[in-house]
């Protein structure tokens, strides 16, 4: 029995009844080895022997079914023991599964978390990437945006410019020259004094001249010694030019070529001056001596472009007399990239240090028979000019279109 568990008050009347038990067994045993002899002893006092040792019993079977009562308590008790033990053992189990599984998926949420961070944090920088992008581009449609504008407004303009007349002369083009936009070029060459440009018609003839540098040329009586130098040009090789159209000036062309000019420009004041026609106050008229067309400037800036989108005005020159002119922007242009490049005239020589000795045009006819000698290295002069020391001339020097033979 004491392999049992037992709880503190059940233990206590254990040792009670076990005592109880020894002290009623202990006095049966003196009572029946005293009833065996002669003596006259009792255990107790009463007068009824019988009456006591069956209350004893009594009490004794009472004592061993209350000890058997404990007996079963003390049994589900253990067993409750045993169980608890089971189930704290298995409890102890699963905690310890439950807390490393906890700690591993703790371990692992730290990951996860580790992981979308940086997740978050590549998102970020592509995000912060992408907006510079977006910039970038809101940027750069920006100034697609403006560069169309831009483009629209000279294709406006590009379809109103002053008419130009011209007339098919039976010329027709093949290969590269069919889609060609001629475009003549023109130098304006201020001459020294005491110079003179000789053209020949071929370049071996220029060359040779230019080799010998120095030419002694008989005047009659006299002699003179001339320097052949080569004619040098610094000439555009790339030029870019942004335009805008102007919002204060027009450009009026078709106009009456047997008119004064100084006609011409007082009934195109007269006329754009009036608000009727859709003009205003005027702040300058001048006539271009190039193309003979008129740029007149307001004074407000919302005056020119009801007068473009017209176009064509009717203009009175004499009573009962009008003509029609066209109105078209004038554009302000400003040049954003030019490079430049030497060039040679490979036929024109410039003759230096002549003195005046007699007349220009003798002088100049007999330079001219001169360098017509093939004796004196020449060849057949296409052009001559000669500018006398004190003289002013402007030689005009444009593109050569002979083809070679």
């Amino acid at each position: 029995m004491s392999s049992f568990f037992r709880g503190p008050p059940l233990a206590a009347e254990e040792r009670k009844v076990k005592q109880f038990y020894c002290s009623v067994t202990a006095g049966l045993k003196a009572h029946s080895s005293t009833m065996s002899s002669d003596e006259d002893f009792s255990l107790v006092t009463d007068d009824n022997p019988s009456l006591n040792l069956k209350s004893i019993y009594k009490e004794i079977d009472k004592l061993k079914a209350e000890y058997n009562d404990l007996l079963k308590e003390q049994k589900l008790l253990s067993e409750a023991k045993k169980s608890n033990v089971m189930f704290t053992q298995e409890f102890q189990q699963r905690a310890s599964t439950m807390k490393k599984r906890l700690e591993d998926e703790k371990m692992n949420q730290a990951e996860a978390l580790k992981k979308e961070q940086e997740k978050l944090s590549d998102l970020k920088k592509e995000e912060s990437k992408l907006s510079l992008e977006l910039l970038k581009i809101q940027q750069e449609l920006g100034r697609i945006d403006e560069t169309h504008q831009s483009l629209k407004q000279q294709t406006e303009v590009s379809t109103a410019v002053p008419e130009k007349k011209v007339v098919f002369n039976g010329e027709t083009a093949e290969g590269d020259d069919a889609l060609s936009f001629d475009v003549k070029p023109s130098i304006v060459y201020p001459m020294e004094g005491g110079t003179a440009f000789i053209t020949f018609e071929e370049e071996e003839v220029a060359e040779k001249i230019l080799a010998l540098k120095e030419h002694k040329v008989q005047l009659g009586d006299c002699s003179i010694t001339v320097r052949a130098e080569p004619v040098q040009f610094l000439v555009p090789a790339d030029v870019e030019m942004d335009t805008q159209v102007c919002p204060r000036r027009i450009l009026v062309s078709n106009l009456p070529k047997k008119e004064s000019v100084e006609r011409i420009l007082d009934k195109l004041e007269i006329h754009f001056s009036k608000s009727r026609n859709g003009g205003g106050e005027v702040e300058d008229i001048v006539m271009l001596d190039d193309s003979g067309n008129v740029v007149i400037t307001f004074l407000d800036s919302n005056i020119s472009k009801g007068l473009t989108d017209k176009q064509m005005h009717e203009i009175e020159l004499d009573r009962g007399k009008r003509c029609k002119v066209k109105v078209t922007p004038f554009l302000n242009g400003e040049i954003t990239l030019l490079k430049t490049c030497n060039t040679t005239c490979s036929k024109t020589v410039l003759l230096t240090g002549i003195p005046t000795v007699m007349e220009k045009d003798n002088l100049q006819d007999l330079l001219e028979i001169h360098f017509q000698k093939s004796a004196n290295s020449g060849g057949e002069v296409d052009a001559i000019v000669y500018n006398p020391v004190g003289g002013r001339t402007l030689a005009v020097f444009q593109e050569d279109t002979s083809k070679p033979e």
